[in-house]
């Protein structure tokens, strides 16, 4: 188990690159089994979640070639069923919670789908109930045996259908638009998720022959097809962990540019740094961040203390309330952080305490965070990363503190950020990578 030996206080500069979108690759991928012909995926983030996706596909059949660093084709012309019926390919799915989007490719395309119960954050309760009641609709039956954590989905003559989801589950939407693209007849999903990755998955999509209408809204059309061809596909950059590096400028009073943002795509998450405080410029599709030695916490117009919280899109993405936490602490002013949609995801904020954050955990879900407004330096400190979002933002505190911290369970990390030490080391960062010590 590796390490981050963190040496804090050091201030960055120059330009960083954001990774391709780690939640649009483990759709993209999965969307590769929908058809016999060649697909090209470019801006594949080389992270420990995707790849382990990527080998799993290996493993199903599908074969791989890597063109260059991020480029890759998939070709699933060999699709071995059986395969999904063997102790291996559940010790694999199991490690990862992308892995549930194969049941709507091989529902779509072979009328079976097998998954243990996937695994991913340990961030509460995540159900997958939204990804089944679709299928059923569809015409799938769906049974899952508790003792084993296994389900199994079986529906070789898929019909469309009008269906309300009872929540806007991005994954779920991904899911069932997938099985979908192929079914008979017409198929509506309203209160659909609309985030940008899958904007991305219906064009690719509508790219290798399906029919998708409503693209953007939560109101989705699909008219099934009968087979789907090949593609080329480029990932958009990760919106995440370009609001991770907005926060880590702000909090380490450093002067950055991310390049190659897509900004348009970003949504709500450039204005909400900004109720934060927080200057930037936007250079063409780059973002440029200004030194600045504070930055101040806007109050509603009554007064009343700022509230930032997660919602489907375009609202606020739950991956980034981890990095506005950690960045109020270090703000003038106050912030109540509300994260709806999972009741653990607040928890290391006992971390935050320990190095001298002021947060007061109202509740799982709520935390009210009165910043230090950089009059005080957080104390370096030893700790563990719980998952991928708090891990980040653990690393953040850690960059701007005073003296040395060690960061454990860094495998976390790199499931969802690509050798973020080297990349933040190349601007000025002291990121060491040890074994654990």
């Amino acid at each position: 188990m590796a390490v981050f030996e963190v040496q804090g206080g050091y201030r960055l500069s120059g330009e960083i690159t954001p990774q391709g979108a780690k939640n649009e690759a483990l759709q993209i991928l999965c969307a590769t089994l929908l058809t016999s012909e060649e697909v090209t995926v470019r801006n594949v983030p080389e992270i420990v979640d995707v790849l382990q996706l990527i080998e799993l596909l290996k493993q199903m059949g599908v074969e791989v070639k890597k063109l260059a660093p991020g480029s890759y084709t998939f070709r699933a012309a060999d699709v071995d069923l059986e395969y999904l019926k063997t102790e291996d390919y559940r010790k694999r799915a199991a490690r990862l919670r992308g892995s549930v989007m194969i049941i709507g490719p091989l529902l779509a395309r072979f009328g079976v789908g097998y998954l243990p119960k996937p695994g991913g954050d340990k961030i509460g309760r995540r159900r997958l109930d939204t990804h089944f009641i679709g299928f059923q609709k569809l015409g799938a039956s769906f049974n899952f045996d508790a003792g084993e954590g296994f389900f199994a989905v079986e529906g070789r003559n898929l019909k469309g259908c009008y269906m309300l989801l009872d929540e806007a589950s991005v994954t779920g939407t991904a899911n069932i638009i997938m099985a979908a693209v192929m079914a008979q007849g017409t198929t509506t999903i309203y209160n659909a998720a609309c985030e940008p990755y899958v904007q991305q998955l219906c064009r690719m999509l509508n790219r290798m022959g399906a029919r998708i209408s409503g693209i953007a809204s939560n109101l989705l059309i699909i008219e099934g097809v009968s087979q789907l061809g090949g593609t080329e596909h480029t990932l958009l950059p990760d919106m995440i962990e370009v609001g991770s590096f907005i926060g880590l400028a702000a909090m380490t009073q450093s002067e950055i540019t991310i390049k190659d943002v897509s900004y348009n795509d970003l949504g709500i998450i450039p204005a909400q740094f900004a109720r934060m405080g927080i200057e930037f410029e936007q250079r063409g599709d780059d973002i440029h961040i200004p030194r600045q030695e504070h930055y101040q916490i806007e109050s509603f117009i009554d007064g009343s203390i700022m509230t930032i919280a997660d919602a489907p899109w375009p609202g606020l993405t739950p991956d980034l309330l981890s990095v506005f936490l950690v960045v109020a602490t270090q703000a003038k002013g106050a912030v109540l952080i509300h994260q709806k949609m999972f009741e653990s995801r607040l928890f290391f904020v006992d971390k935050l305490i320990d190095m001298g954050a002021q947060i007061i955990l109202c509740d799982p879900h709520r935390a009210t965070v009165i910043g230090h407004d950089h009059q005080m330096r957080l104390r370096a400190t030893r700790m563990t990363s719980p998952d991928i979002r708090a891990g980040v933002a653990l690393l953040i505190a850690a960059m701007s503190a005073e003296g040395r911290s060690v960061i454990q369970n860094v495998e976390q990390i790199d499931r969802g950020y690509q050798n973020i030490d080297g990349r933040l080391n190349a601007l000025g960062a002291r990121i060491t990578r040890l074994d654990n010590i």
